[in-house]
């Protein structure tokens, strides 16, 4: 299986890719469900560092000099996938993550790691982006930190829905702000490779599943 296969599998195994009825925080009604709370043990940390990486390794420019994960989820994903980035692949790059409040003692500060500096080209590691707060208020906290460029994006699932514009949130961040946005998988990929296809005995995504993940993509997916 390509890395992108595995990951799938590795989601539905570890119960963060779920099927049935859900609400998502904007109150939209969807029949799948991504929750990357649900990863708990060093195993799973360990082997999504390894899907980040891979994903790292095949769409990172030479130019990046640091990574940084937004508080909170970031914050565990830019250090396993940094780790897995050096120990796969001999790439050491240096990695950083914000506080949500500045510390105004010790060495102070809102960053915690790799402090940026002016010239950086930083690329972020996130879970899941839906409407893309967390990225925006990193755009801003940058401003404050170094004059360093946000390059890239490197996200899990891109679910492929329309933000506040007909595009997608992942397509908006493109298009505000010139970031170059890579995700692990799509909700098609997802699709296409579960359709019918058992995972330890069972079917995720059967003909009728997948004609409600369309149909919800054709309500909610964003246009090309």
């Amino acid at each position: 299986m390509t890395y992108k296969e595995e990951f799938i599998t590795f989601m539905v195994r570890s119960g963060v890719l779920t099927f049935g009825d859900f609400t998502t925080k904007s109150g939209r009604k969807t029949p799948y469900f991504i929750n990357t709370g649900n990863y708990k043990t060093g195993a799973q940390a360990a082997r999504l560092g390894d899907y980040y990486a891979a994903c790292l390794k095949e769409n990172l420019g030479d130019e990046v000099t640091a990574l940084f994960g937004p508080a909170y989820k970031g914050i565990p994903l830019v250090v396993t996938a940094s780790a897995s980035l050096y120990r796969n692949y001999g790439i050491d790059l240096p990695y950083c993550f914000n506080r949500k409040e500045a510390k105004d003692h010790g060495e102070g500060g809102s960053m915690v790691g790799y402090k940026p500096q002016d010239g950086d080209v930083i690329a972020i590691v996130e879970d899941v982006v839906t409407a893309g707060t967390a990225v925006r208020e990193s755009i801003e906290l940058f401003k404050h930190v170094a004059d360093a460029k946000l390059a890239y994006l490197f996200v899990s699932v891109d679910r492929m829905e329309r933000g506040t514009r007909d595009c997608s949130t992942l397509d908006e961040l493109r298009q505000d702000y010139g970031i170059k946005v890579c995700p692990i998988v799509t909700v098609k990929e997802i699709i296409a490779f579960l359709h019918n296809r058992p995972i330890d005995g069972k079917i995720y995504i059967d003909d009728a599943m997948k004609g409600k993940m369309e149909a919800y993509l054709e309500q909610y997916g964003a246009k090309a």
